[in-house]
């Protein structure tokens, strides 16, 4: 892997708690489907939700968002039918997942700007990782989307587990123990599709 990509446990359950200084940086551009609070009010924050709960939602929808651009080319790319099924799977999933952490947002009063926007974090679908993809083509590009897809779930596993111990919302702490259960069946069909060759 690449230098740019940090992929240490520790360096993930320290990032989670020290993402909100992200959100000072200004100029970000917006999520791009913000939800139904981005219209001119927003609801203030639950008096229970802390900064790693903001971090964590702030964190997973641009993974989400990301990830769900590059299942829609494996949509019409991939060149086998049980991953491509997998994959049509799994992006319907991540639709959900990414309007259930919108919602979320919005209870909480966060802006719906994207405050990661150019940061390789680890598990996020890189603009360089699309372009990759978009070029890819056959075997090489199931290889691409498999590793992509096991990085994403994987680390966004990590985060919200920790987020699920650390969090001070109840609602944003559910939210990420559904998210863990989820993502390791989500790894583990996609182990099986690598054991069998896609």
């Amino acid at each position: 892997m690449a230098p740019r990509r940090l992929t240490t446990t520790l360096l993930l359950l320290t990032l989670l708690t020290l993402l909100t200084g992200c959100a000072g940086e200004g100029g970000r551009k917006a999520d791009p489907s913000p939800g139904p609070a981005q219209t001119g009010t927003t609801t203030p924050r639950s008096p229970s939700a802390n900064p790693t709960d903001a971090a964590w939602v702030q964190l997973m929808i641009p993974m989400d968002a990301q990830a769900v651009l590059l299942l829609d080319l494996a949509a019409r790319k991939t060149s086998g039918p049980r991953l491509r099924s997998w994959a049509a799977r799994l992006r319907s999933a991540q639709v959900a997942e990414l309007t259930a952490l919108r919602g979320l947002r919005d209870r909480m009063g966060l802006p719906g700007t994207d405050v990661h926007e150019g940061h390789d974090m680890p598990g996020m679908v890189t603009a360089e990782d699309l372009g990759d993809a978009r070029v890819a083509e056959g075997a090489a590009f199931d290889r691409l989307l498999v590793r992509l897809l096991h990085e994403h779930l994987h680390q966004s596993k990590q985060v919200s587990r920790s987020e699920s111990s650390a969090g001070g919302s109840a609602e944003a702490r559910d939210r990420a123990r559904a998210l863990v259960t989820a993502r390791g069946e989500q790894l583990a069909e996609l182990t099986a599709l690598r054991e069998r060759g896609h």
